[in-house]
């Protein structure tokens, strides 16, 4: 392939590219034209007759907004709306403010101690056009560093709704409505319909609205729903463990009391409780006490036994009375005496 036919399908390309952002640039004026500028318009039309009915109504509707390093901010809505149209070659927008009256009384008084606090809660209130700054104390080089503060003035609730040829697209924004800033929601031109304007008359006039809530598919609704039926049963399950193991714990704690009641009962009703003697002077008493004795241990008789004598005996035997004396005649025994050898 030599260099002119590369660069001219280069060239090709580039005039393929062009001329399909211009076929996409003219569906979306197109779209613009025969869906978005109607629709704006329509939406115009709806948010005039709602705001007519507002003023007559006159419905008391109240604010509350959290104020980070202040607390809470309680206002009511002012019925004073200012709506306007812009309209340029290819684009159209609505805007929508009214103001929200400050409840000075239902506002809580804070005291913020310290230079860094007092500017970003005294920063707050100006971002907001808030008043409210009481008491200011300075240290020696003029800084604020303490101060009590109780909101007081007006915030801005405004409603802006665009489209333009170039995004095919509707813009909304909705600044200090849920919360203090803005939110923001982006739909497209075939979702401009009157349940669509219904849910904005709602939201603004602070009554229920699904404006913020996504379109999900069935499929996905019936996965969060099996997640919440999931989590909702083990969080049941949880609860019965758990209210299971207090009673448990109730009841060994109360077996080991009972346990610890008996034996202490027990112990105290087979040992009983040593006193110390002690001898008090005391006046003598009519009644005689008992008098304990101490009684000997039994000890056992004598018995007698026989003993040999170790020590050597003349031998007596029987003989004729001519041969012993008369004492030895009378017990009948006789002395052992040699016998005479013949010579």
């Amino acid at each position: 392939m030599g260099l002119l036919d590369e660069l001219e399908q280069e060239a090709q390309k580039r005039k393929a590219d062009a001329d399909d952002a211009e076929r996409r640039k003219a569906e979306r004026e197109e779209v613009f034209r025969t869906k978005l500028d109607p629709g704006i318009t329509a939406l115009y039309e709806y948010l005039n007759k709602l705001i007519g009915n507002l003023k007559i109504l006159q419905p008391k509707k109240s604010q509350r907004y959290a104020l980070v390093g202040y607390g809470e901010i309680v206002g009511y809505i002012e019925h004073e709306y200012d709506l306007k149209v812009n309209t340029q070659p290819g684009s159209k927008e609505i805007a929508l403010t009214f103001p929200c009256l400050v409840a000075h009384e239902e506002c809580p008084l804070v005291e913020v101690a310290g230079a860094s606090k007092v500017r970003t809660v005294a920063g707050a209130f100006q971002r907001y056009h808030l008043g409210g700054l009481l008491e200011p104390k300075k240290d020696a080089s003029g800084e604020v560093i303490s101060a009590k503060f109780k909101a007081k003035g007006r915030i801005a609730m405004t409603a802006t709704f665009s489209a333009d040829a170039d995004s095919a697209v509707v813009k909304m924004q909705f600044v200090n409505f849920d919360a203090l800033g803005t939110a923001a929601k982006t739909v497209p031109a075939a979702q401009l319909t009157e349940a669509l304007f219904d849910d904005i008359g709602r939201y603004i006039t602070r009554e229920p609205s699904g404006l913020f809530q996504e379109a999900l598919s069935d499929s996905y609704r019936s996965q969060l729903r099996t997640k919440v039926q999931q989590e909702q049963i083990k969080r049941r399950w949880e609860s019965k463990i758990s209210a299971q193991q207090q009673t448990f714990r109730k009841f060994s704690t109360g077996i080991a009391e009972a346990s610890s009641a008996k034996a202490r009962a027990e112990k105290a009703h087979v040992t009983p409780a040593r006193m110390k003697e002690t001898m008090m002077p005391g006046p003598a008493s009519p009644i005689a006490s008992p008098i304990t004795t101490k009684m000997p241990v039994p000890m056992m008789a004598p018995r007698p036994s026989a003993v040999r004598s170790s020590t050597p005996t003349e031998r007596w035997s029987w003989c004729s009375l001519s041969s012993v004396s008369p004492t030895s005649a009378s017990t009948g025994l006789v002395m052992n005496r040699p016998l005479p050898f013949a010579a």
